[in-house]
């Protein structure tokens, strides 16, 4: 089984406003993720919160989802809000996918892909797509690798374990530009939701 934790715990400094909780489609976009994850065969989704953890676990409380504090997110930034989702995983979870809550344009297709890839390496790869020879997300993390990266030290990066030299990865080129989308500024935003809007068209 695989859980996604999806990283909600930011503080939308460059957007100036809440930045998951802005609309996208007929929901918000953290929302819009949640939708899409839903529909994939994964064992659970986990939120990660932070700033403004009350307004996100108000609009996810009719969704399936757990959700989970992380309480250093401002010296924390992603590890520590991945570190937060990996403790809190179920054990029957044998892999976590790490969604950023800040790409709304999640591509359904890209992540069975990287589910196919994962299955495959006998989940023994961390699975990461890349759209031009540009490294996206969500990355789908096997097990093996989770207590070394809850060893980092708060300063560190999780790419020193995703990409480093005793870790295995596959790379799964797709043709989706949506694992390098996130929305921080309120330009990506709009250009976000105009490609949206296209997609649709």
């Amino acid at each position: 089984m695989i859980a996604a934790v999806v990283l909600a715990a930011g503080m939308s400094t460059r957007m100036g406003r809440p930045k998951l909780s802005l609309p996208y489609g007929e929901h918000t976009v953290i929302e819009h993720i949640i939708d899409t994850l839903l529909t994939l065969p994964l064992g659970e989704v986990l939120v990660i919160t932070g700033h403004e953890q009350s307004q996100i676990e108000t609009l996810l409380s009719r969704w399936p989802v757990r959700t989970v504090h992380n309480p250093d997110y401002r010296e924390g930034e992603m590890l520590s809000s991945l570190q937060t989702g990996l403790r809190s995983v179920a054990p029957i979870n044998h892999a976590a996918l790490l969604v950023l809550g800040d790409m709304p344009a999640l591509d359904s297709d890209v992540v069975r892909r990287l589910i196919q890839a994962y299955q495959a390496s006998d989940g023994n790869a961390v699975v990461i797509p890349s759209y031009r020879m540009r490294a996206g997300h969500p990355v789908l993390i096997p097990r093996r690798y989770w207590q070394e990266i809850l060893e980092l030290p708060q300063e560190a990066n999780p790419r020193t374990v995703l990409r480093g030299p005793n870790t295995s990865v596959i790379w799964v080129q797709v043709n989706s530009p949506s694992v390098v989308q996130d929305i921080d500024t309120p330009q990506d935003y709009e250009r976000n939701l105009h490609q949206r809007d296209h997609r649709l068209d």
